[in-house]
């Protein structure tokens, strides 16, 4: 499913060129679920990022379900990643002015889903994280569990089979950490593809298949 194949990724810092990833080699099959632990600036984010389409390498290839998604247009990036790729961040990224029924159905509309559909489909998807009460609140009526949960709901309505998690819990306190992780868990247990980057070895450890990164290089 995911093939990275020798992957760099140069940054420039002023007249510096830093690299973050150096020749890395990786490959994901369907329905795996891997943690990506390491370091603090060991490339964890930059690898998770190239993942999801969100950025580009340097250099190396990158195929996703048979095809190299290198050195496609944004355009391109963009419909691939809406039809394959669920993304959670650890700042939740929602829409302050909107709630968490209208976050949810934001991919739908760019996707443009007709109404009806749009409709049962986020009524669908906030009874999976068990927030229907929750339908029209904004997020700052709502807690940081919750808040994850509504970034989850948000994340799967497209039914991508990769779902990416960049330190899902680290806003969170254990309690609701660990029912964001349940709730991942369960995701995968239906087939979804799931990486998590974290910094908690408890939760990394819980992966079938654990990644650790240093330097840029995939080290075991």
């Amino acid at each position: 499913m995911i093939q990275l194949r020798n992957i760099h990724r140069d940054f420039q810092v002023g007249d510096q060129t830093v690299r973050a990833l150096n020749g890395v080699d990786l490959s994901v099959r369907r329905g795996e679920y891997v943690s990506v632990m390491g370091p603090s600036g060991s490339g964890k984010s930059t690898l998770l990022n190239i993942i999801a389409l969100l950025d580009q390498p340097t250099a190396g290839s990158y195929i996703l379900n048979g095809h190299d998604v290198t050195r496609q247009s944004d355009d391109e990036l963009a419909k691939i990643r809406r039809e394959n790729i669920g993304f959670v961040f650890q700042f939740f990224h929602l829409i302050p002015r909107l709630t968490a029924a209208e976050n949810i159905e934001m991919p739908l509309i760019l996707a443009g889903i007709d109404s009806k559909v749009r409709q049962q489909k986020v009524q669908q998807a906030l009874a999976e994280v068990n927030l229907l009460d929750r339908a029209e609140h904004k997020p700052n009526q709502l807690s940081g569990g919750q808040l994850q949960r509504i970034a989850i709901a948000r994340a799967m309505i497209m039914q991508p089979a990769i779902l990416l998690a960049d330190e899902p819990t680290g806003n969170l306190d254990s309690k609701a950490g660990m029912e964001i992780i349940d709730l991942l868990e369960k995701l995968n247990h239906q087939g979804v593809t799931l990486m998590i980057i974290t910094h908690d070895r408890n939760i990394g450890e819980r992966a079938t298949r654990r990644i650790r990164i240093v330097d840029g290089v995939i080290e075991h």
